[in-house]
């Protein structure tokens, strides 16, 4: 880093610029921007929901087929996270947007043109590129342009964002389904099936992130390490106000102190090979999909119907579950920089572990009747109920939280790379359950139920015992950060 770097100041940018007003709606706004990425991520993952019934019987799939096409994103997904760490170190935050949102676009249009179950499966690991990527940039853009005081608010907006896209997707595969003859697999007014119109909605809000993402700044930590400390002074002005901009520039010359490209070997610890904040990281991830959440989200309206719902009331149903999951959003929003991470953390594990757990024993006791469990008028409402309070537990904690500490409990030098690593950890769990889920289903929901509500207990001692504090912290402080434990 030259003398310019290491003093924090710039001979082509003013020691002292003039602050605008604003700064806190300014970062706002830059963060509502980058949490586009999530909508896109939520909308994408979430649109093949109303169109799994439809493509069973376009592709004649059987449950092991469907599970893979559903799932097939998920191994996308797992790879573009992996991928897009490094490569916003090389080339930006705000490049690897634009090239997700291209991304975006052309599995929209592939997964409606799609002739073959061949053919469906690779247009949505495209997409799962995209959204893996997505799900690595927002959070790491967010958390390096948010103030300290408001990083938790801001980076709960990529959930936010993640929830208002599955709401949009559910409510879009409804609207398109209800103006169809024959539901999903009936012919759309505008010709084609219905399920094509479903893929194909996407690619409205793709090109409106392509768009916006061309107005943003790049990230001030990304310019500091390309040395451009007059753009980075720039942006950080813009979202400081007039606080010590220099002194942060300093700051992040500091955290950035060893002046070279990340490597995945940079992430090495002595234990278990991995650093010890990054085994965090990748088990916050997988605890996040063990719980079984994306079963409700990819499934939710087939598994209405198996208990006896109509296609229509098995999708408003769904819809009805994303609503709870945007308004229990709100409340960690409202909450997170208020009480910290850790607290929301431990009550949504034991929310979820409740709630999974009387789901388990509403499909565990429910009699069969042609080969689906038949709930009847008193488990039906329980398990329905139950459902709904499971989805706010986890979107009020655990489905907000986690991403905001994976944007910020990474010091600078680290964190895109570090993050890539824990959200791929992520999508490959994500794709284990989801995978698992139809076949382990067949054999009992009980079972499966059963299974996620002993993964919520052990989220809860894990969050105990290891998982930091990030409240407050400077992300130029994170190197500090100690497990519970031995404090």
């Amino acid at each position: 880093m030259s003398d310019d770097g290491a003093s924090g100041r710039d001979p082509k940018g003013p020691a002292h610029p003039q602050a605008p007003s604003h700064s806190a709606a300014t970062a706002v706004l830059l963060a509502g921007a980058a949490a586009l990425g999530g909508f896109l991520f939520g909308y994408d993952s979430s649109v093949i929901n109303g169109t799994v019934d439809a493509l069973k019987g376009q592709f004649q799939l059987n449950s092991v087929a469907v599970g893979f096409v559903v799932s097939a994103a998920l191994l996308g997904c797992a790879a573009g996270a992996w991928l897009a760490g490094p490569l916003a170190d090389r080339i930006g935050r705000v490049r690897v947007m634009l090239v997700a949102a291209a991304l975006f676009v052309a599995s929209s249009l592939g997964s409606a043109l799609a002739f073959s179950a061949l053919d469906l499966t690779f247009w949505r690991v495209v997409g799962g590129l995209a959204i893996g990527a997505a799900s690595v940039i927002a959070p790491a853009y967010i958390a390096e342009i948010a103030p300290a005081e408001l990083r938790g608010r801001l980076g709960s907006l990529q959930q936010m964002a993640i929830v208002l896209g599955i709401f949009s997707a559910l409510v879009a595969d409804y609207v398109i389904a209800r103006a169809s003859e024959g539901g999903a697999s009936g012919e759309f007014p505008w010709g084609g099936s219905a399920w094509r119109w479903m893929f194909a909605s996407a690619v409205v809000p793709a090109v409106m992130y392509g768009v916006i993402a061309t107005t943003i700044p790049e990230s001030p930590r990304y310019l500091v390490k390309k040395h451009e400390l007059a753009r980075a002074r720039e942006v950080l002005t813009r979202v400081m106000g007039r606080g010590d901009v220099d002194d942060k520039i300093r700051d992040i010359v500091r955290s950035l102190a060893v002046d070279r490209p990340v490597h995945l070997r940079d992430l090495r610890g002595h234990r278990f090979g991995l650093l010890p904040i990054v085994w965090v990281g990748i088990l916050l991830s997988v605890f996040q999909q063990f719980v079984g959440i994306n079963v409700i989200f990819y499934y939710s309206s087939s598994l209405w119907q198996a208990v006896g719902f109509s296609e229509a009331d098995a999708m408003l149903t769904s819809v009805i579950n994303s609503v709870v999951n945007v308004l229990s959003t709100l409340v960690a929003i409202a909450l997170v920089d208020k009480i910290g991470r850790r607290p929301l953390l431990l009550a949504g594990a034991a929310g979820m572990a409740v709630t999974l757990g009387i789901m388990t024993v509403c499909f565990a006791t429910a009699p069969i009747v042609n080969g689906e469990p038949a709930l009847g008028d008193v488990a039906g409402p329980v398990a329905l109920v139950a459902a709904n309070a499971y989805v706010l537990s986890f979107a009020a904690t655990w489905g907000p939280v986690v991403w905001v500490m994976l944007g910020e409990m990474f010091n600078n030098f680290i964190r895109a790379s570090a993050l890539a690593v824990a959200a791929a950890a992520q999508w490959v769990a994500n794709w284990v359950i989801t995978t698992t889920f139809p076949g382990i289903s067949s054999l009992s929901l009980g079972l499966a139920y059963g299974l996620y509500t002993a993964f919520s207990l052990l989220a809860f001692v894990f969050v105990l015992r290891a998982v930091p504090e990030t409240k407050g912290r400077e992300l130029e402080d994170m190197d500090k950060l100690a497990a519970p434990s031995h404090r």
